[in-house]
Order: structure tokens, then C-alpha cells, then sequence
């Protein structure tokens, strides 16, 4: 099914408008000088750790640990990021850096 400049450019906008929405509304419900609610400052100290659990489960969750390589390049992998992140507390270097070793790992080396 094909469809028009008109229509494709209505779904550009209506997903903007409300990407831009859900990207504002915690602004406009705890902005200004409001103390968060305990619940809400829970939940940001606990989720992201919770995602990233559940982000490395569902990557390693097709890993054979019978057939080769073992899953010794995911596994070494998920060290390396947990290792650089202890040392220089840095997410995007730590991710950048094991996504690599990864890589290299799995089109070189196994």
C-alpha cells in the first residue's frame, strides 16, 4: 500500500507532536520548584539499572553455552563493559568499548 507526500508528511507530524508532548509532560506536571514525589524519585533511581538488566538478559538469552564459541564473545563482552565501567564510571564508553570488542570479536576472531 502506497501513500501520499500529504499523508506521509501527517504522520511525520502527528508522531512529532507527540513525541514533543511525552517528552514535555514531566516538565509540566513536576516543573518548577516541586518536590518530587517519593514514589516518582524511587523509580528514577531504581529503573535504569532495571532496564539494563533486563537489556543484557534478552542479549544473551539466544547464547549457546554447547555450540562454539561458547558464548565467550558475548560473555567477555558484558565483562569488558562492567570493567570499564567500574574504572571510569562512563556510559558511553564503557557501552562504545564492549559493543567494539564485541564486534571485533565475532567478525575476527570466533
Amino acid at each position: 500500500m502506497q501513500i501520499s507526500t500529504g499523508q506521509a508528511l501527517a504522520i511525520v507530524f502527528v508522531v512529532a507532536v507527540i513525541t514533543i508532548f511525552t517528552r514535555a509532560l514531566p516538565f509540566l506536571i513536576f516543573g518548577g520548584k516541586k518536590e518530587l514525589p517519593k514514589s516518582v524519585a524511587y523509580l528514577g533511581k531504581v529503573l535504569p539499572m532495571a532496564v539494563m538488566g533486563v537489556l543484557v538478559i534478552y542479549c544473551v538469552k539466544g547464547v549457546q553455552l554447547t555450540v562454539y564459541p561458547y558464548g565467550l564473545p558475548e560473555w567477555i563482552g558484558i565483562g569488558i563493559v562492567v570493567l570499564l565501567h567500574i574504572w571510569k564510571r562512563n556510559n558511553l564508553l564503557s557501552i562504545g568499548v564492549g559493543t567494539i570488542a564485541y564486534m571485533i570479536m565475532v567478525q575476527g576472531i570466533f
